[in-house]
């Protein structure tokens, strides 16, 4: 299983954490609830700051491989309990525009559970953490970067995922 990534130290985690409550209709009552929120989680409304690209686990895994062997450090990335569902933050009206089979895209109209940047627990959890400066996932390089781990993923033998 791969490890999360981690944004350096403190003040990179306060940086995640304003860019992120930003998108928030009152971004200080975002930070209270996230503070408080026993799990650590706010939902925060798509298409603002950016959409986000959900993929299944068993493509998304890959794909984040993939893109990290691209760019070093892709953009933000979050899974679900039980890394069922990979989400990447990419820039608003990529919703819109997105047309990939199997895919689900959140944008404007839409709410996404988005945990604490300082905080690992139980459910929605950071596998890329923001970077503070708004560095999203290019909608382009994401789809071949699936594209490459799905090629990656028909070429093994079967019982190997």
């Amino acid at each position: 299983m791969r490890e999360e990534s981690t944004v350096s130290g403190t003040v990179g985690v306060r940086s995640a954490m304003r860019w992120l409550a930003s998108a928030a209709p009152d971004p200080e009552t975002c930070r209270w609830e996230w503070e408080r929120h026993p799990l650590g989680v706010v939902l925060l409304p798509a298409g603002r700051l950016w959409d986000l690209l959900i993929l299944d686990g068993g493509l998304g895994h890959p794909t984040l491989e993939v893109l990290t062997g691209l760019l070093g450090r892709p953009g933000p990335v979050l899974a679900d309990h039980g890394d069922a569902r990979i989400g990447f933050f990419v820039p608003p009206g990529t919703a819109d525009r997105w047309l990939g089979t199997g895919v689900r895209a959140a944008g404007r109209g839409s709410w996404v559970a988005v945990p604490h940047p300082g905080r690992t627990g139980h459910g929605v959890r950071w596998l890329v953490l923001p970077d503070g400066s708004g560095t999203l996932n290019d909608p382009a390089v994401l789809e071949l970067a699936m594209h490459e781990a799905a090629a990656l993923r028909a070429r093994r033998p079967a019982g190997n995922d």
